[in-house]
């Protein structure tokens, strides 16, 4: 396993700013974080998040709209899951999922779940290792694990077979 992958994590809530940031600000946050670990769509696109891209989301009701212009720590960890699991699915199923997570548990449970999840799925990937059979899962978290897989799964196929 390579160190990059080793290193893998997305920020906690706690570990979040505490402040409200304003979108370049929110754009670089994203990026020093997942910049590594993402693709655009659009190959012609250096950026792999734009402000255009965030206020597209806010436009069509799968994040908030910011308050007063800046964006608090539910907007920021929305957009980690957004721009995560954009690589695997649709808008519109990244709503459905997000609607899922947070109509079980809080903003910030759901979110820090999803981060423990997802880091533990890359590394169980890449270490070509499969998850212990665990009988005891809600629905939602199943689902949880298999949707952070399925980004685990896209990762390790474009590093290690497609040299991306």
């Amino acid at each position: 396993m390579d160190k990059e992958i080793e290193a893998f994590h997305l920020p906690r809530w706690k570990e979040l700013p505490n402040i409200d940031l304003y979108i370049d600000q929110l754009v670089s946050l994203l990026e020093q974080y997942l910049s590594g670990y993402i693709k655009n769509d659009n190959e012609k696109e250096d950026k792999i998040i734009t402000k255009t891209m965030i206020n597209n989301y806010v436009k069509h009701g799968v994040l908030k709209p910011p308050v007063n212009k800046k964006y608090n720590r539910e907007h920021m960890a929305s957009l980690f899951v957004i721009f995560t699991l954009k690589q695997v699915y649709s808008m519109n199923d990244i709503k459905k999922l997000i609607s899922l997570a947070i109509a079980t548990s809080s903003a910030e449970q759901a979110y820090n779940r999803f981060c423990s999840e997802l880091e533990k799925a890359i590394r169980l990937t890449f270490a070509k290792k499969n998850y212990k059979k665990d009988s005891d899962l809600s629905h939602e978290q199943y689902i949880l694990r298999n949707v952070v897989q399925s980004f685990a799964n896209k990762l390790y196929v474009q590093r290690i077979y497609l040299k991306k």
